[in-house]
């Protein structure tokens, strides 16, 4: 019997800081349906925060610096998790056959 593992990365971090990862044989578990639910929640607060932060950082707008840099700072976050999720994904496309 052939057994194929697949790598995935995780939407969080292990306790040493570094990327967590789930090896699997493409079975989705608990684990594995944890991480779905908790991608598809960080792709819809990044969504809620780009549509706060539009109309706020306009040109006719009257932020502080601090209130603009907080604005940064939770698109940043946001931009960050959807581009590690992008990259989870992305590894577990099947490349194309020639």
């Amino acid at each position: 019997m052939s057994h194929t593992s697949h790598v995935r990365l995780l939407p969080w971090c292990g306790p040493e800081g570094k990327r967590a990862v789930l090896v699997t044989d493409g079975t989705p578990g608990p684990l594995s349906l944890l991480a779905d639910r908790i991608e598809n929640r960080q792709i819809e607060s990044a969504a809620v925060i780009v549509e706060l932060a539009r109309p706020v950082v306009g040109a006719a707008s009257d932020l502080t610096a601090d209130e603009l840099r907080w604005i940064i700072r939770r698109l940043i976050e946001s931009l960050t998790d959807v581009l590690n999720i992008a990259e989870s994904r992305a590894q577990r496309i099947p490349p194309y056959e020639d």
